[in-house]
């Protein structure tokens, strides 16, 4: 099955970030494919390289980055979204994309299931 995921929250203010990674990630593990995962709204802060949590805490955006280089996963920010907050192509983590809405629809069709994280 083909699973594509949104994210619609940031990686320290609410646990749908964590929540979208496991559940990528288990998906994968079982044999399921995860083409891409959107990041949208607050969710576009998966992104920021820039993060710096401390040691004993887990590196949200760094498991994303990851995740996208052990099993292709297409990580893609909204434009409008990032821009809004101030993320742009040069503060993108590794495996991380800028591009539109469109890619969220294509998601939608090529994937056998969208899963939504966050409100």
């Amino acid at each position: 099955m083909k699973i594509g995921i949104l994210v619609n929250e940031g990686p320290y203010n609410h646990q749908a970030s964590d929540s979208a990674y496991l559940f990528a990630r288990t998906a994968i593990e079982k044999g399921h494919k995860v083409p891409r995962v959107f990041f949208y709204h607050d969710g576009v802060h998966n992104a920021n390289k820039l993060t710096e949590p401390p040691q004993d805490d887990r590196n949200v955006v760094n498991r994303w980055s990851r995740l996208a280089e052990e099993h292709g996963v297409d990580l893609v920010v909204c434009v409008a979204a990032g821009l809004r907050r101030g993320i742009k192509d040069e503060i993108l983590a590794p495996g991380f994309r800028i591009s539109g809405l469109g890619q969220l629809v294509e998601a939608g069709i090529q994937c056998d299931r969208l899963v939504t994280f966050g409100d």
